[in-house]
């Protein structure tokens, strides 16, 4: 309905029941890259690159990235590929578009899988009463400058975007599956595109037209993984999203893995995943 062209990455056959992937920031589809190989057995996976990013349409207003016209954007996409349902997972703020979806639309996900985002209503909530995690959520009101964040990532070739994947703080820990060279040329390749950044920040511009909300439960199976050494959102936040779903929740936190937690470990997150999936069809079947 918005009249955007929206650019995705596929893999497994059409027809099979569908896996959407929403990237968080800042990324691409190229994020679940791993995911995209390993589920195409049984499912028909998509990668998505949100409204803004890399090879999706940028409209330029930031009125245009309240969450609202995000979520819009799942239900359309999905109806576009001739679904009225999948298996829906979000990374970071793909994350938070992912438990907006399910809140707004239930009868469109079958299970959800969040990784590394809390319920919205628990980081709302949560960042109010502990200045620790306002602090780790400062670039969220540093995004509302117009143009100078922008400006901030492309300065030294990019030197703010290596290092939130490579740095010791922010990045991919000793343990997991480092970014290779090819890896950083790729998202540097589609964030040094005129214009790149400003769709992406966009989305935090409007962040705060768009919370609290007014609806909170989720009511499908809900699984959420989290990197324990996540450098942007405390470990606590996991636990308390709990109480927002109504039926069967699963946590895994992972102590060795970081913010990005399916480029860091793969293995590990596919392997969750696949339990969560079977383990719910072998319920139903109960």
């Amino acid at each position: 309905d918005s009249g955007l062209r929206f650019h995705y990455v596929a893999a497994g056959e059409r027809g099979k029941p569908l896996m959407l992937l929403l990237h968080g920031f800042p990324e691409f589809w190229y994020s679940w890259r791993h995911q995209l190989r390993e589920f195409k057995s049984e499912y028909r996976v998509v990668a998505l690159d949100l409204r803004g990013y890399g090879e999706t349409d940028a409209p330029p207003h930031k009125e245009n990235y309240k969450l609202d016209c995000l979520i819009a954007d799942i239900k359309d996409i999905l109806e576009s590929l001739g679904y009225n349902k999948c298996v829906l997972i979000g990374h970071d703020w793909g994350g938070m578009i992912a438990w907006l979806v399910a809140i707004c639309y239930p009868e469109m996900v079958t299970k959800l899988i969040v990784v590394n985002f809390p319920h919205p209503s628990v980081f709302t909530e949560y960042i109010l009463r502990h200045p620790s995690q306002l602090i780790k959520s400062g670039y969220y009101f540093f995004f509302q400058m117009p143009w100078f964040p922008e400006f901030m990532f492309t300065l030294n070739d990019f030197k703010v975007l290596k290092s939130l994947f490579t740095s010791q703080t922010t990045g991919i820990g000793r343990k997991g599956c480092r970014l290779t060279a090819e890896d950083i040329e790729a998202y540097l390749y589609v964030f040094s595109q005129p214009g790149a950044l400003t769709g992406p920040i966009n989305h935090y511009r409007t962040i705060f037209s768009c919370l609290p909300l007014q609806h909170h439960e989720v009511i499908m199976p809900t699984l959420l993984l989290w990197g324990e050494r996540d450098a942007f959102m405390e470990v606590e936040m996991a636990e308390i999203t709990r109480i927002y779903v109504k039926n069967h929740f699963r946590l895994t936190i992972l102590s060795e893995a970081s913010h990005w937690l399916q480029q860091d470990q793969p293995d590990i997150v596919n392997k969750l995943i696949w339990t969560f999936l079977k383990e719910e069809t072998k319920r139903k079947r109960e």
